[in-house]
């Protein structure tokens, strides 16, 4: 009898050598990739223009196709939330919620495996290599918690961990599994030499917006305009990309650094208001809040300020609100002296 597991797909080095790892003793392999809206860091490539050399790929769907196993993409974008923004096990460094995000993930896993007649479910998790979610006592903690139990086999790090049930009843053969540990790359890139993997995602890199400063502290700040621990899918995308720039409580300015931001800022001017230079080369800017009518030429001299008439004694701009009406505005453009550092999300 063939027996199956259930794989976690990330899209990095690890979750490609796990899987690859127990295909060479025989075992049945499907994936499982969770869509939570923080991880997809081809989305960025795509947009700006400075990363056209980056890879566009779904990194998880690539490692599937190296693999030849079934991808299966769950959307979990509203369950989510709850593990963001209260995480039993508090946040990593940024907002990450590293330990509850694995407990939940191998949970939802689990539900799918028990749904789907699979017998265990793997990871490429290493001790060690995270400082928060992949430490020897948190580790059992995730088998605890998800309800999996000993059901949850890293192949990478096995031989460092107490036996699993494949292990102990033969599915898997533990002397052909690792007992990889720490941080070091290496002993993975030295494996993934050996089974021929020679293209795959930077190891060490990780695609989880939350787990970058920047990123949460413009998450934060959404947070606190808005009074409450909420976000959309918009939010999400938008805080990607741009300058973020609050000249004042109650409103922002999405401003684009280049042509690629602003050619994907361009698809949101039927949601927000939106400011545009016409006079002088410059970005397209988006207005997230409640704003008065003297804010908007407020926002218009900032806007002015990074384009190529910031040294222009007037640069005229089109603001345009939601329903697609426009009028023209001439502004002064704000002198750098005047541009708040405090504003900058």
């Amino acid at each position: 009898m063939q027996r199956k597991a259930v794989a976690l797909i990330s899209g990095g080095l690890d979750s490609l050598l796990a899987v690859r790892v127990l295909q060479e003793q025989g075992i049945h392999v499907e994936g499982i990739n969770f869509f939570t809206g923080f991880c997809v860091e081809g989305h960025t490539h795509a947009i700006r223009k400075k990363d056209q050399k980056k890879p566009k790929r779904n990194n998880a769907l690539w490692c599937a196709e190296q693999l030849g196993i079934k991808l299966h993409i769950i959307d979990i974008v509203e369950e989510y939330k709850d593990v963001v923004f209260n995480p039993k096990y508090g946040y990593g460094a940024n907002l990450n919620p590293c330990l509850d995000c694995k407990i939940f993930m191998v949970k939802k896993a689990r539900e799918w495996m028990e749904a789907h007649d699979f017998d265990f479910i793997i990871t490429g998790e290493v001790v060690g290599q995270r400082p928060k979610s992949q430490r020897k006592d948190t580790m059992p903690v995730v088998q605890k918690d998800s309800g999996i139990e000993d059901r949850l086999l890293r192949p990478l790090c096995a031989k460092n961990l107490p036996q699993t049930l494949p292990e102990r009843e033969g599915w898997v053969d533990r002397e052909k599994l690792y007992d990889f540990s720490g941080r070091s790359r290496k002993p993975q890139m030295a494996l993934a030499r050996k089974f021929g993997f020679e293209d795959y995602a930077q190891p060490a890199g990780g695609c989880c917006f939350l787990t970058d400063a920047q990123y949460s502290v413009k998450l934060q700040d959404l947070w606190k305009a808005r009074g409450n621990k909420q976000y959309e899918m918009d939010d999400i995308m938008l805080l990607k990309v741009g300058r973020h720039i609050r000249p004042e409580p109650g409103y922002k300015l999405i401003i684009s650094r280049e042509e690629g931001e602003g050619k994907f800022l361009q698809g949101y001017r039927k949601q927000y208001p939106s400011l545009k230079t016409t006079s002088h080369a410059g970005p397209l800017c988006l207005i997230d809040g409640d704003f008065a009518e003297e804010q908007i030429e407020q926002a218009a001299r900032i806007v002015a300020r990074y384009s190529q008439g910031k040294n222009a004694d007037t640069v005229e701009l089109e603001y345009r609100d939601t329903d697609g009406n426009t009028r023209n505005i001439q502004v002064a453009p704000l002198p750098p002296h005047e541009l708040n550092k405090e504003w900058i999300v």
